[in-house]
């Protein structure tokens, strides 16, 4: 594990982050719902473990399947846990911690993690956790990351903008990026830790950057019925999607 790390600053966004942000509008307003419409056929009734509880926006959108109680959040920046705090509900158990060293006292039916396995140092040793210590037997953990291979990126490539469709660029290392998967390099981690893959699929066909959605999203030009198709099109097509996703079982 790398003590080094201030998680507090990789959430925030500097002078130089240009184009590139930590979070947009498009997150949380197209992907969030779209991750739990990808979910939610797979769901088991009780406990829900989220590893990366940020400052608990999708943590709310998981409230509606499970309930305050049943739902744990684990999240190493201080700042954002604190957030997160001052807008869910109280009966939600919230631990600030590293995955790496995170002490949790039960197994978990469900274990989201969104968006986050890109930013571990140890991602297998993790992933390894996951599988021994905290997924029940029965249980399933649905983990999603960001596609090197979105159609958004490798235009970026082509354009001169990033060497490769797998790079980590400045703005994503400056935010604690440390990897860009594939679908095979994920499931490569995800077996290497044990863990049984279900299913696999992608979220959402994207041929435009964030900060170009976010902008179309201030407009009348993109409709529901668009992100809809866009979020159908990227089932048929999981390499062309914005983000990658995998439902794994107990190995």
């Amino acid at each position: 594990m790398n003590t080094s790390r201030n998680y507090d600053d990789e959430l925030n966004d500097s002078a130089n982050s240009a184009n590139e942000k930590y979070a947009y509008s498009f997150d949380f307003d197209v992907m969030h719902p779209l991750m739990v419409r990808s979910f939610e056929p797979f769901f088991r009734s009780g406990t829900c473990l989220e590893l990366g509880s940020h400052k608990g926006d999708f943590t709310q959108r998981l409230v509606p399947y499970f309930g305050n109680p049943a739902i744990t959040g684990v999240e190493a920046s201080p700042e954002a846990i604190e957030v997160a705090r001052s807008k869910l509900h109280p009966d939600i158990e919230l631990v600030n911690s590293t995955f790496e060293n995170a002490e949790l006292p039960r197994r978990y039916d469900n274990i989201v993690m969104t968006h986050v396995l890109e930013h571990l140092d140890e991602p297998v040793q993790v992933l390894k956790r996951i599988n021994d210590e905290w997924l029940a037997e029965g249980g399933r953990f649905f983990l999603v990351c960001p596609n090197a291979n979105a159609p958004s990126r490798q235009i970026a490539v082509k354009m001169g903008l990033i060497s490769h469709n797998a790079a980590v660029t400045p703005a994503e290392a400056e935010h604690g990026h440390r990897i860009t998967y594939t679908l095979d390099t994920l499931e490569r981690d995800a077996v290497a830790a044990g863990l049984k893959v279900v299913h696999r699929s992608g979220i959402f066909f994207k041929a435009l950057a964030n900060f170009q959605w976010d902008r179309l999203l201030q407009t009348d030009i993109v409709s529901k019925e668009y992100l809809d198709g866009c979020y159908k099109l990227g089932q048929q097509y999981p390499d062309l999607c914005s983000s990658i996703f995998l439902m794994c079982e107990k190995g």
